[in-house]
Formats: structure tokens, C-alpha cells, sequence
């Protein structure tokens, strides 16, 4: 077709949720299993944002024989009163129209896990069949769907108790737009996880009937548990993590820190329950309080012996779970999972340094533990660059002609080097026994006591150089002290 025969009957309007349905992945990124498990996010959201608005403490997922899911809450239920611009029910309204709900209206929801999201007229729009079943009033409403469309008009099936409320929605997603159908209990288990981490006292149960499979979840220490289940793996090195929750110009952060005796920093950050795994702003804003407040207290009580340290030293082993509830969050990055909004980035800064300040002071036996974790980071990171130093001095004595075989030293003063003369490469990385080694750990460590660590079942970490050249750590293997068989004569050379 030629350029002047693009005409107005070329263009197609879709109506309602027919865009949906025409183009699925442009409202819930795929029609695989990420795409799947989105529709159930999508319907558990709402139930969310009632418990953050303080109306439900119960979720109930079931994953049913029949390949449909049912999500239950006690909330408010869904309002059943006629809409007074489509004057048609309200929760007709909220499952046929896009973009209609109680998220957009400030009034209704302050604080939405969903923002960002499409709503449950997506979900019904992908779904063989939907139905809504509202308790409300004292009586029970029912309405059902077909890929979007409503069969019959909301109808009353039932009473019910004036104080039993809440939303029940059973969907069957639509197999001729998935790609598959069935939902993974692992995917949904760490997702609910979260939530009830996030939202503190808020009880979900997930079931599979089709695998026998139940979990609940429920935590009354909120952050403090999650931070805790992060860390059960590991040793952590202060049993009372740090932790606070304040709120400044609308903006909620709740935040706790607890570090470990590992050297991987452990990041978790949520932007009103949303998992946003590229960081963003929230993040930025805690990590540079975090190093000023340490650096604060650790020169305020002169614990500081090589410098100020910098944002790598005090995050080996942090392991901290950052929780802001915004407003109006905005998302940026390839999967929306990264926060922008700039003035979250200064409010962040500010409540974690005052909260981690007062943390310290009031606490100097957990404040002391983590400034020696820094220092052990500080002493690491001077030991990488000397490695690295190494390396690079190496390579130009190469160039420069010194034969291949020679291994440099790392000092220059004569009263503390030694030539070890040894038969084949592999004794050459063998050691005396008063020889020092850097650890990973910042300890400067004899080779005579890394063996007997060893010997007791202690597993050492040392810097080692990559074969690209970048330093890299890793387990020590096997160390033993090198047999001295004889001293070799000493030779003096004289011009």
C-alpha cells in the first residue's frame, strides 16, 4: 500500500479492554510466566492497599484444582453503589474500565502498592472467566465475567453479618494468550513473603490444592523479623539490628540494619511494598547517610586510625531492608523497578542520619561492632590496592626484562625480605612459617597460625589476582608451612 492510500479507515480504535487483549504485554510485560504471576499481583495489590489503609489484616490466595486462583480479603469490599458518571455499579466500574480505583483518588488510598500497575479490569480482560463476590452492607453481592465482559448484572446471592466484609475474585487465566497456565508456588511464596514482612501483622495464607501445599505468613516484628530471615544463613555480628520509621513531608521510610561476619553487601528495598530492584533514589539517600554517620561516629570517638571510610568499607556484610511508602512514586529502568522521584533521595539522607545517629549513641556496644566492621573493610580494601600495586610493578619489571621466574617482593626494606630458592612453580607459593598473610578479614596473619586455624576447621579468605588482571577474593586451600631442607650461605656482592 502506497503512502497516499494511508487513510482514516486505516486506523483502529479499541475499545475498553480490547487494547488489553490486542497488546497484553504492554500492561503486564509478558504473556510467560512473569506475565501469569503478575495477574495474581495485580488482584492481591488491592487487597494490600486496604491493610496499608488499615481495613484488613487477612489475604487468602488459593491456587485451585481447576487452574483458577482465588484471592480473598476482609477489607471494605469493593463499593457496589452506582457510579455517578457510568451510572452502573461501582465494582463494574473498577473491572471493565482501565485506570479506575480508589488508587488514583488521594482520598481513598494516600499510600498504593499498585500505582504503577494495571488493575484488576486487566486481570478480568485476560481471564476465561472472572468472578467478584462482595460481602458488604450485611449482604453478599455476585457478579461474573467473561474476558472482561460481564454475563449478568451484580445481583444479591446472600446475607451476611454487618461487620463481615470483604472482596473474594476467582479468575482462570485465558489460555490462548498464555504461553502456560500454571502458577508456580515458589514465585507467589516469595512475593506473599514480602508483603507480610512489609506490612507488619498482616496475616497471608497461600494454598495449592492441586500440590498440597499451604504456607502462612505473618510477622509482628515487621522489618525486624525480615531483616533477621535474611541474615538466618548467616553470623551476624550484633544481635539488635538498627532500626526506625519515620516520616517526613508524606514520605514514610522504614529501615532496618543488621551486619553479618560475611563480606557481601545485602540490599532490599521496597517502594510502597513494590520490590524495586534497581534501587533508585531511596537507596542512594541511605547508602550516603549511611557512611556519613559511621565515619561521624567513629572520628567523634577517634576509632579512626587510616582516614575516613569509604561506602565500600561499611558495607561489607550490611545487610539492610529499606521500606518507603511515597505518595506519588515515579519508576524508571527497563522493568519500571527503579524509583526517580529526586526529593525522596534528600529525605532518606536526612531520617537515616539522624535515626542511625541516635541509634549509635544510644547504642555504643552495637555502634563499636559495626566501625570495626568498617575497619576490617578499610584494612581489606588498603590490601587490594597493595595487591593490585603488585601487580602492576610486576608486569614492568616483565617489560623491563627481569627474569620471568623472579617474584617480587612486597617491601623495600632489606631487614624484612627473604629469597626462597625452591624446586618447581608449584613450591612457590609455599611459605615459612613466620611469613604474614593479609586476609580478607583485615588480619595480618603468620602462616604458622593460618595452618593451625585451618587445622581447627577455620575457613580463611585471602585477595588473589584474577587471570584479568582485577583482584578477586578466595578461599585459602590446604595451607602448609614449607619444609626448610637448608640456609643457604650468604653471598655479598661488591663492585
Amino acid at each position: 500500500m502506497g503512502e497516499k492510500d494511508y487513510t482514516g479507515k486505516d486506523i483502529k480504535v479499541l475499545e475498553g479492554l480490547e487494547g488489553v487483549r490486542h497488546r497484553p504485554s504492554m500492561y503486564i510485560g509478558s504473556t510467560s510466566k512473569y506475565g501469569l504471576h503478575k495477574l495474581v499481583d495485580e488482584v492481591v495489590d488491592n487487597s494490600v492497599d486496604e491493610a496499608m489503609a488499615g481495613y484488613c489484616t487477612d489475604i487468602n490466595i488459593t491456587l485451585n484444582s481447576d487452574g483458577s486462583v482465588t484471592v480473598e480479603d476482609n477489607g471494605r469490599g469493593i463499593p457496589i453503589d452506582t457510579h455517578p458518571v457510568y451510572k452502573i455499579p461501582t465494582v463494574e466500574v473498577v473491572i471493565t474500565k482501565l485506570h479506575a480505583g480508589g488508587k488514583f483518588d488521594k482520598g481513598s488510598y494516600k499510600i498504593s502498592g499498585g500505582l504503577h500497575g494495571v488493575g484488576i479490569s486487566v486481570v478480568a480482560a485476560l481471564s476465561k472467566s472472572f468472578k467478584v463476590v462482595i460481602r458488604r452492607d450485611g449482604k453478599i453481592y455476585q457478579q461474573e465475567y467473561e474476558i472482561g465482559k460481564p454475563i449478568y448484572k451484580l445481583k444479591t446471592v446472600g446475607n451476611c453479618d454487618k461487620g463481615q466484609t470483604g472482596t473474594t475474585i476467582t479468575f482462570t487465566p485465558d489460555d490462548t494468550i498464555f504461553s502456560a497456565t500454571k502458577f508456580d508456588f515458589s514465585i507467589l511464596e516469595t512475593r506473599f513473603r514480602e508483603i507480610a514482612f512489609l506490612n507488619k501483622g498482616l496475616k497471608i495464607n497461600l494454598a495449592d490444592k492441586i500440590a498440597d501445599k499451604k504456607e502462612v505468613f505473618k510477622y509482628e516484628g515487621g522489618l525486624l523479623d525480615f531483616v533477621k530471615w535474611v541474615n538466618r544463613t548467616r553470623q551476624p555480628i550484633h544481635a539488635k539490628p538498627v532500626y526506625f520509621l519515620k516520616e517526613q513531608d508524606g514520605v514514610f521510610i522504614e529501615c532496618a540494619v543488621q551486619y553479618n561476619d560475611g563480606y557481601q553487601e545485602n540490599v532490599l528495598s521496597f517502594v510502597n511494598t513494590i520490590n524495586t530492584i534497581e534501587g533508585g533514589t531511596h537507596v542512594v539517600g541511605f547508602k550516603t547517610a549511611l557512611t556519613r554517620a559511621i565515619n561521624d561516629y567513629g572520628n567523634k570517638n577517634k576509632l579512626l586510625k587510616d582516614g575516613n571510610f569509604t561506602g565500600d568499607d561499611v558495607r561489607e556484610g550490611l545487610t539492610v531492608i529499606i521500606s518507603v511508602k511515597v505518595p506519588e512514586p515515579q519508576f524508571e529502568g527497563q522493568t519500571k523497578t527503579k524509583l526517580g522521584n529526586s526529593e525522596v533521595k534528600g529525605i532518606v539522607d536526612s531520617i537515616s542520619m539522624t535515626s542511625m545517629t541516635e541509634f549509635f549513641e544510644e547504642n555504643p556496644q552495637v555502634a563499636r561492632k559495626i566501625v570495626d566492621k568498617a575497619i576490617e573493610g578499610q584494612k581489606a580494601r588498603n590490601a587490594a590496592k597493595k595487591a593490585k600495586e603488585l601487580v602492576r610493578r610486576k608486569n614492568a619489571f616483565s617489560v623491563g626484562g627481569l627474569p620471568g621466574k623472579l617474584a617480587d617482593c612486597s617491601s623495600n626494606k632489606t631487614e624484612e625480605t627473604e629469597l626462597y630458592l625452591v624446586e618447581g612453580d608449584s613450591a612457590g607459593g609455599c611459605f615459612s612459617g613466620d611469613t604474614e598473610v593479609a586476609l580478607a578479614d583485615g588480619r595480618d596473619v603468620s602462616f604458622k597460625d593460618l595452618v593451625e586455624e585451618y587445622k581447627k576447621g577455620k575457613q580463611n579468605f585471602c585477595y588473589t589476582i584474577k587471570s584479568d588482571g582485577s583482584v578477586g577474593i578466595n578461599k585459602i586451600l590446604h595451607p602448609r608451612v614449607t619444609k626448610k631442607d637448608a640456609e643457604v650461605i650468604k653471598i655479598v656482592l661488591d663492585n
